[in-house]
Formats: structure tokens, sequence, C-alpha cells
């Protein structure tokens, strides 16, 4: 929401600098506590600065269609959202971009590739739709570099078993490729969202590395069910565990042992800048869940710079 459609103050130039810094402060407390050297963020999203502003738009809109408040806590420019993640010693990041209709992806993806080039702690990130020539752009998306993929079946509505989708899936498997799927259910269900259709995706391409975004909110225990079967399948934090979440879609305790039990398939991921609340929240969600600095530590870095390589710890 717009600072004043959200209750929030407008600070001067001086007094945001004051809070960024304080928050920066706050964040790198969390890691250098942990002996880390920064942070590794599966999921944040940049994107051409239209499409952000009607993603922002929609959020915007949650509020009247929900009753559920959804300010954007870093609604900056772009290269001031690139400063704040470094500031936090975020030291690899990614840029989530999705269509939600055909013809947008390789534009899309032309676009990432030209962010990643010019930021260096982006991760090349990619993206698709099941259309005519996707196999095509896939395909030049990953040897150009391209290191993880995007997938968000509520807003592209669409079924990841399409068969205009399987040769690409088979091509990511192959390749190594992680993707990022926004396929469980929240904040709202989708025509295809839930473990059903990702279930059924797996059975076909058991080697596709596949990250489950918002640790598969809410149908949690199903997400975790196909994470121990299949060996590639991770799950990123986006989200979850924070008191925004747990007031909608709480995480059941009886499944925090199996957190524990798959401490090397979880990986950080945020929402930033698309979030309601400070970035240093979701750290302290992830600390509050009292699995142990070592959870912590293959969590908020190692697990995230293993699946992006070592240029990227």
């Amino acid at each position: 929401m717009s600072p004043r459609s959200s209750g929030a103050t407008t600070l001067s130039g001086s007094e945001s600098g004051a809070e960024s810094g304080r928050e920066a402060a706050d964040v790198r407390e969390f890691w250098q506590r942990l002996g880390l050297p920064g942070l590794v963020d599966v999921h944040t999203h940049f994107m051409p600065e239209q499409v952000l502003k009607k993603v922002w738009a929609y959020f915007d809109a949650v509020g009247p269609l929900t009753g559920m408040r959804w300010p954007i806590t870093y609604r900056h420019e772009e290269e001031q959202r690139v400063a704040l993640l470094r500031q936090f010693g975020v030291l690899s990041f990614t840029s989530m971009l999705y269509p939600h209709k055909a013809g947008m992806a390789a534009w899309l993806n032309g676009w990432a590739a030209d962010f990643a080039a010019r930021t260096p702690d982006c991760v090349h990130t990619a993206t698709l739709f099941p259309e005519a020539g996707v196999e095509r752009y896939v395909r030049e998306a990953v040897e150009s570099g391209a290191r993880i993929f995007k997938s968000h079946l509520q807003v592209g509505s669409y079924d990841p078993n399409d068969a205009l989708l399987d040769p690409v899936w088979g091509l990511l498997a192959e390749a190594g490729v992680p993707v990022v799927m926004h396929c469980g259910s929240g904040p709202a269900p989708g025509k295809h969202t839930g473990p059903e259709p990702v279930g059924r995706l797996l059975a076909r391409h058991p080697r596709l590395r596949l990250v489950v975004a918002h640790m598969g909110m809410p149908e949690y225990t199903d997400f975790l069910d196909l994470a121990q079967r299949y060996a590639g399948v991770m799950l990123d934090t986006t989200m979850a565990f924070t008191d925004f979440s747990e007031r909608f879609a709480p995480f059941p305790e009886r499944e925090r042992g199996r957190l524990a039990d798959l401490g090397d398939r979880i990986v950080l991921g945020t929402d930033f800048p698309n979030i309601p609340y400070p970035y240093v929240q979701q750290l302290q969600a992830l600390e509050r869940l009292g699995l142990g600095d070592d959870w912590l530590r293959a969590v908020c870095h190692d697990n995230g710079a293993r699946l992006f390589g070592p240029r990227h710890s």
C-alpha cells in the first residue's frame, strides 16, 4: 500500500537512511553471530518497473479483496533495493519474475539476463509459461547462463503437467538447473495449486531440482512429504513462520521435527521487496523455531550457496 493508505509515516531522507541503517545492523548481527560470511536469499523479486508496479498494485488491492492488509515495506527504486540487500549482507539473491499470460516470458528473460549482467550478486534468473516456443527460449536462457527459474502456478494459472512444458522439465532436470515454483495454495488457491499437480510432475521427472516456494504454504505437510520422497526437492522459507503468515497459515507444530530432518533441503527465501514487514523478521522467525545454529547456518547460507554453486557463496 502507499504510505498514506497503509498508515505508515513518511520519512525524510535522513530519517529513512537512519532506519535502514538500524535494520541493516540487525540483519548483519544475525549472520555474524552465526559465523557466516553473509546470507544467500533464493527468493527476491526484481523485474521491469512497469511489471513490478502492477505486482504492487495487486498487493495494494489485497486488503479490500480479502480484509488482509499487505503494505509493501520496500517500495523503493531499483537501485535503492539492490543497495539495501547489500547493506543487509546478502551475498546472492535472485530476480524472481513470472508471466501471467503467453508472450511475456521471453521478454522477461531478456530483462533478467541484462539485470544479472549489471548486478553481479544477482543469480541469473529466468521464467517460463506453457506456450509455443517455450522449449526454445528456456534452452536459450540455460545456454546463456540462467542458474534458476521461477514458475508461478497461481499467477500463471497453468498446470505444470501441461504437455507444452514436458520437454522443458526434462531439459532443466538434465541441466541440473533448479526451479522455484509457487505451487502452494497460499495466500489464495489457484486452479492448479496444491501438492497433487506437483506430485504428478515429479513422478514423471523425479530428477527435477524443484524448490517449493513458501514451504508450500498452507499445504506444508504434503510438500514436506514430497521433499522426503524426492531427493531433488527443496523448500524455501519465504514468509513462512513469520507473525504475519502464522495468522492465516500457521505451520503445524507436529512438523517441526521434519524441518530438522530436512535441514539440508531448506533454503532462505524472503520475498523482498514485496513483504509487509521488515526483512529481519524472516530471520527472527527462523531463529524462534529453536532448531539450533547449525540448522540456521545451513538454511541461511550453506544450502543456497550449494544450490547456486561456489561463485555465489
